[in-house]
């Protein structure tokens, strides 16, 4: 998810808000690791890997959180609730966005000599990852982020290559990447049921 944030960040104002609600989010399960861990083992105060439970606490895997919450009751599914792991699914849906636009990227032009550009690709990502699970207000601010994306170029420049040539072993080894982990999570939340929390 660092990557995903790091990257998002990287893109400036422009989705500002979208790596934003991904910051919040991060935060938000660094903070239930911290509580979970001090009420576990009476720690308090000190922000340590150990404190955060990331050696052998309940939030030290995606596995382990699930497992931690649905024990405790804290996931449900009909009501919104600050958990773990409804939280995950929605870094989940931001990195499927964030991959889906990164393919896009990597791909060839079509068949007219032309590359699609970032705010084409990015509103092609957010079509299928994002915007089935936002309300109409958000959506529609999402169409004017889009329009003012930069050029392909800045992107490029982004991810530290100067021509798409460059850019497609690059972006392919982040894909790769972003797969793995986005194929493990999926699993996980749909062994549980949990692809759909409200």
């Amino acid at each position: 998810m660092n990557l995903s944030f790091s990257f998002m960040e990287s893109l400036g104002t422009m989705v500002g808000f979208f790596s934003l609600k991904v910051k919040e989010k991060v935060i938000l399960i660094q903070e239930l690791s911290l509580k979970h861990s001090a009420e576990a083992h009476g720690k308090r105060g000190l922000r340590t890997p150990e404190s955060f439970g990331l050696k052998n606490g309940a939030y030290r895997s995606v596995r382990s959180m699930v497992g931690a919450e649905l024990k405790e009751g804290v996931v449900h599914f009909s009501r919104h609730t600050d958990s773990g792991c409804r939280t995950l699914l929605r870094l989940h849906r931001s990195l499927l966005w964030l991959k889906l636009m990164l393919e896009g990227l990597a791909e060839g032009p079509a068949v007219d000599g032309l590359y699609k550009t970032p705010g084409e690709l990015c509103r092609d990502a957010y079509k299928v990852a994002l915007a089935p699970h936002h309300p109409w207000v958000l959506r529609q601010a999402a169409e004017l982020v889009f329009l003012a994306l930069p050029d392909r170029r800045y992107f490029l420049q982004v991810v530290c290559v100067q021509s798409q040539q460059e850019a497609t072993p690059v972006l392919h080894t982040i894909i790769h990447a972003l797969t793995l982990v986005h194929t493990q999570t999926q699993r996980i939340l749909a062994e549980h049921d949990m692809l759909e929390l409200p």
